[in-house]
């Protein structure tokens, strides 16, 4: 029983067989690429806790990370150990669209075990599916990141006389980065050495621009009936580069960053996965350094980043691998984690009062939110292939800077 759960030849086998106890020489090899100081610092207190919960000192772990802005040191690599039969215990996944390369090959085992019923209840619905494949459950959601977020160093927009609950739309951020630039700051920190970001950034501005309708028609690559305003919007973005990090093609995102920690830079669009980086800066405050207010013209939305665990076939250590889902999926595994790390949980009955203030006001802002979308640049709101043609069009986009010339690609290629 035992062979046939690990290896994935009949879907329907789970890990229900899976001994309570490791094998002499199991060892957890777990791979993410949470490599920045905040989120870093988070994976390092659920790891500690995952050790005090089963009893496992360092030497039980491969901490082995994959240096990468948003995963994208991740999939090749991983994708090839999964389907060559030599898997990482677990690794770092979006829940949703991303699993799609390892499903519709059984490369990943049914996890129904380890949803007992207390946690499957803790769950919304909406987040669980994103954790299901045919049925079964085979993923683990541990945390929730908003996606657009405008962060912002409060002394540096309010030198700059910057009035940043007047900003209503898109157009009126542009004009607030060039009053920043006048006044000598850099008007948005921003990295454009990996395309990612500059991704997400266009799908803040177009949702902004036409309406949740309108971006989920994108994601459904329904596109050609947008062809000017993906254009609008993606000419907009150009408009933004002109007062970015002047480094942006040589920094990551946390390097960007800490110019707006610096006090060099009045903005920063990024997922909250940001507030790590400001949790951990000295005399860095919330409400009086820095702030936060939705992208402009995306009120009342909750664009959603979630990162999950899996349990690959042929796993080297599933009983490790199995704790280690559990205690994701646990109230102390994803409390621990979130504090740190700038999230909100999935898990509804996770205490947050002793949370950041920050924190806080996200998760009350999610259970208030009209709309709940997923992310293209984050792989949870389309198909891998889909993901894939976006950045290698993004990636063009940011060498030209040519609105016309990638609107008409994403029309052409999606």
């Amino acid at each position: 029983m035992l062979a046939g759960c690990l290896t994935g030849d009949d879907g329907g086998d789970d890990v229900e067989g899976v001994p309570d106890e490791p094998a002499e020489d199991e060892e957890l090899e777990l791979v993410h690429w949470w490599t920045a100081g905040g989120e870093e610092a988070a994976l390092n207190d659920l790891l500690e806790s995952f050790r005090n919960e089963y009893g496992y000192s360092g030497g039980d772990i491969n901490n082995n990370p994959a240096p990468g802005g948003a995963g994208s040191a991740i999939d090749t690599a991983i994708q090839s150990r999964v389907s060559s039969g030599d898997p990482p215990s677990t690794f770092q996944i979006w829940p949703g669209g991303s699993l799609d390369p390892y499903t519709s090959e059984d490369l990943l085992n049914p996890i129904n075990d380890v949803w007992t019923d207390e946690m499957d209840s803790a769950y919304l619905d909406g987040v669980k599916e994103t954790a299901r494949h045919d049925g079964d459950f085979v993923a683990v959601p541990l945390n929730i990141h908003r996606l657009n977020n405008l962060f912002y160093n409060v002394n540096v927009v309010e030198d700059a006389g910057i009035d940043v609950d007047g900003l209503s739309d898109g157009e009126d951020l542009l004009t607030a980065m060039e009053t920043a630039d006048s006044e000598g700051y850099i008007g948005m920190a921003h990295q454009t050495s990996s395309t990612w970001s500059t991704l997400q950034m266009w799908e803040m501005v177009f949702m902004a621009q036409n309406g949740v309708d309108a971006y989920r028609d994108v994601l459904d690559k329904n596109v050609s009936d947008h062809e000017s305003a993906l254009e609008e919007s993606l000419q907009l973005v150009v408009d933004y580069s002109d007062y970015i990090s002047p480094n942006s093609a040589s920094v990551t995102w946390d390097e960007a960053n800490q110019a707006v920690i610096d006090g060099d830079a009045a903005f920063l669009h990024q997922g909250d996965w940001a507030v790590g980086e400001y949790q951990t800066a000295s005399g860095f405050d919330y409400g009086e350094d820095w702030d936060m207010v939705p992208f402009p013209g995306t009120g009342g939305v909750y664009a959603i980043v979630m990162d999950s665990f899996v349990m690959p076939t042929n796993n080297p250590s599933p009983t490790m691998t199995k704790q280690w889902l559990r205690q994701c999926g646990s109230i102390d595994g994803q409390e621990t984690f979130n504090r740190t790390k700038g999230s909100i949980p999935p898990r509804t009955d996770v205490p947050t009062d002793d949370y950041p203030e920050f924190l806080q006001d996200q998760a009350s802002d999610f259970s208030d939110s009209d709309e709940q979308v997923p992310s293209i640049a984050h792989g949870s709101g389309i198909d891998p292939d889909g993901k894939s043609q976006f950045e290698e069009i993004f990636s063009g986009f940011i060498e030209s800077w040519n609105a016309s010339e990638t609107a008409s690609r994403i029309v052409d290629e999606l």
